[in-house]
């Protein structure tokens, strides 16, 4: 089987894959003071849990955007997993040209995303990623990385409103019942949610009229 790892800032999921079927997924948080043992055994007990074992692991794939967990990582693979990750990075060979001015800062993350979303619908496309960062990427046509835009994340800015504001509260993320609001916490759930809605309608729109595509 193989086991393929995405490290986000702030999850950590991982899949297991039976060729091209994915059997099972986990999502656990990303914890830089983990060690290599310490992440073997919440691994394991994800594992078991699901009736897998270490052994059942063939092959690894990683894609970290965390410098410091990637160290972490290859250690848990070559000392519980025994097998060398394939790592996702500059120099990777995906099949898709990456038109950015400096092909080595595009994010592993915005890589996976671009090739696996080419690789299902084979045709121009913008993929949009809520993580830490809210990431924007787009393909052409011809299955080329042309670049693409990166925006705070929702957690980020509601955290940010809360931080700088004194007088307003920490809030839920979620869908106000109308954009007008007539109290502090639905009025900054509506600036979050519309707001939000409005970056990412307008950055995908003014993409589509730079590449030339209809609205």
């Amino acid at each position: 089987m193989l086991l393929v790892i995405d490290v986000g800032n702030s999850n950590i999921v991982l899949g297991m894959y039976q060729e091209d079927e994915l059997l099972r997924s986990w999502r656990i948080t990303t914890d830089k003071a983990r060690t290599v043992d310490e992440y073997a055994m919440v691994v394991h007990e994800l594992f078991r849990l699901s009736e897998y074992h270490f052994h059942d692991i063939k092959d690894v794939i990683v894609s970290c955007v965390v410098p410091p967990m990637l160290q972490t990582l290859e250690g848990l693979c070559r000392e519980y997993l025994a097998c060398c990750p394939y790592v996702v990075g500059p120099g990777i060979r995906t099949g898709m040209p990456i038109l950015y001015d400096n092909p080595k800062e595009v994010g592993a993350d915005r890589i996976v995303n671009a090739v696996a979303a080419y690789e299902r619908f084979r045709h121009s496309l913008i993929v949009v990623d809520f993580g830490t960062a809210t990431t924007f990427d787009y393909i052409s046509a011809k299955g080329e990385y042309l670049g693409g835009a990166i925006s705070p994340g929702i957690g980020i800015s509601a955290e940010a409103l809360f931080q700088r504001a004194s007088k307003l509260p920490r809030v839920e993320f979620s869908r106000p019942s109308q954009i007008i609001a007539r109290n502090t916490i639905s009025s900054m759930q509506s600036g979050i949610f519309y707001g939000y809605v409005g970056l990412v309608d307008g950055i995908v729109s003014r993409m589509k009229q730079e590449a030339g595509e209809p609205s």
